[in-house]
């Protein structure tokens, strides 16, 4: 299946690297314009930004934390001044904070809420705007399988993610009249700077957990994304698909 996106604008929330930066890619591979958001690392953005660039794509990196209301208007003022659209959202931004809840500080719980969910929140109500106009649109969240089925010294990420799944459904149901979809991708262990610094003793103990036997790659979960901001997905909405190697089976 050819998944074209030629003529749409997609920004990417916390592209700078890992998965953010595959979805980047691969929905520039198929001809989108891709905003890359980035919070801190200009350099790791404007990286991202090269890849596309590379492949004969476009695309701008755009500074902005996702959990500042004021700074999210202004990257989608920015989106729009420059592309006068938004056809796809990928909510991408996160941070983790583990520790085992006796220890979490009260900060530490609070900083993952705000940028995991509060931040799919304010990105999600500022697109929603353009999109309603164009009466088209596609929205993408990144949850985590951990929201569903939660994992130790990761309370704050886990409520986080599974706050998410509630608000994916919550949001589809309420603009789906205006051709605008929202789904939720809950991907398990994928190969990014968090899992490479696993111990060699975790890591094959976490491969034994997995039935196909590998982590993920982004590229894994960035085809998803890809095929979810496709037409050939417009009659999926509200929904969660989970990509995790059979980690999790339901």
């Amino acid at each position: 299946m050819h998944l074209d996106l030629t003529g749409r604008v997609a920004l990417v929330t916390g592209a700078s690297r890992g998965i953010g930066r595959a979805i980047a890619w691969t929905l520039a591979a198929a001809g989108a314009s891709v905003v890359v958001n980035y919070r801190g690392n200009a350099a790791a953005a404007e990286a991202t930004v090269a890849g596309v660039v590379a492949q004969g794509g476009t695309a701008q990196a755009v500074q902005a934390d996702v959990s500042d209301a004021e700074a999210v208007d202004q990257l989608f003022q920015t989106v729009l001044d420059t592309h006068h659209r938004l056809d796809i959202l990928i909510n991408n931004a996160g941070i983790t904070r583990d520790t085992l809840l006796l220890r979490m500080k009260a900060e530490d719980f609070d900083s993952v809420l705000h940028t995991n969910l509060r931040g799919v929140y304010l990105c999600t109500r500022a697109a929603l705007r353009p999109m309603t106009k164009q009466r088209s649109g596609r929205i993408i969240n990144i949850a985590s399988v951990v929201g569903l089925i939660g994992n130790a010294g990761q309370a704050n990420y886990a409520a986080a993610k599974a706050g998410i799944l509630g608000f994916t459904k919550a949001t589809a149901r309420e603009i789906a009249s205006r051709n605008i979809t929202v789904n939720a991708i809950a991907p398990g262990y994928i190969t990014t700077d968090m899992t490479d610094a696993l111990n060699e003793q975790v890591r094959q103990a976490l491969l034994a957990s997995i039935p196909l036997g590998r982590l993920g790659t982004p590229e894994d979960v960035a085809g998803l994304a890809c095929f979810l901001a496709s037409d050939a997905a417009a009659y999926i909405t509200g929904q969660t698909f989970v990509v995790d190697g059979g980690l999790v089976m339901r």
